[in-house]
């Protein structure tokens, strides 16, 4: 039987009633949970597929926010040590946006406005939403969602994050243009790159809406 295709470019052919879980198993649980699934799901030739295993990284959803001042043209990012980061060649110590996990039943805006408050002191004048998306889908159900939150960033540098979370956190502040130029490759040796995708994804987006932002 030939499947009707649908004429709008970006509809999905299928949707999660295509998939079937035989079975769920939890291999770990601890800071992070890990599953075993054993599943099949519909194939785009037609019938199904073969029931396979696949694990699955189980993180919910979270929130990144870019620190900007449109007066003074700057952009703030922290820095703080990432285990995933151990090999990186400049170091685990990364230049990122503010960051923080969502529990459940927790408005995102909000959520965003506190995380500003606990790693960067500041408080937010205005919040623009920039884009939702899956770090890595290929094997993690995390979701985050990103914002720009405009901020005053006189003196704003400093330590913060909180203790009993092991948050050991600096706060740095940098012109927009040369973060720009960091995101494109130009940094010397000893110079910490911006090379995470939510931090890439929010300066991509500040440099197309800079000038509405500044009122230029």
């Amino acid at each position: 039987m030939q499947r009707k295709i649908s004429q709008d470019p970006l509809a999905p052919e299928f949707s999660s009633e295509s998939v079937q879980v035989v079975s769920r198993k939890t291999v770990f649980k601890g800071f992070f949970t890990m599953l075993r699934l054993r599943l099949r799901h519909r194939l785009f030739r037609g019938g199904w597929s073969h029931i396979f295993e696949r694990e699955l990284f189980v993180r919910g959803p979270a929130v990144g926010v870019l620190l900007y001042d449109p007066e003074r043209d700057q952009v703030a990012l922290t820095e703080q040590f990432r285990i995933g980061a151990l090999v990186r060649a400049a170091g685990p110590w990364c230049l990122e946006v503010v960051a923080g996990m969502v529990e459940e039943g927790e408005d995102l805006q909000e959520v965003a406005r506190r995380e500003v408050q606990e790693e960067a002191g500041l408080q937010v004048q205005e919040l623009h939403f920039i884009h939702s998306y899956m770090p890595s889908p290929g094997g993690s159900s995390e979701r985050l969602h990103l914002y720009c939150a405009l901020v005053g960033l006189s003196g704003a540098e400093g330590y913060f994050g909180l203790e009993q979370e092991n948050e050991d956190i600096r706060l740095r502040v940098f012109q927009a243009d040369r973060l720009y130029k960091a995101m494109a490759g130009d940094f010397g040796p000893g110079e910490n790159p911006v090379d995470n995708a939510a931090t890439i994804i929010c300066l991509q987006w500040l440099a197309l809406h800079r000038d509405q932002l500044t009122g230029r």
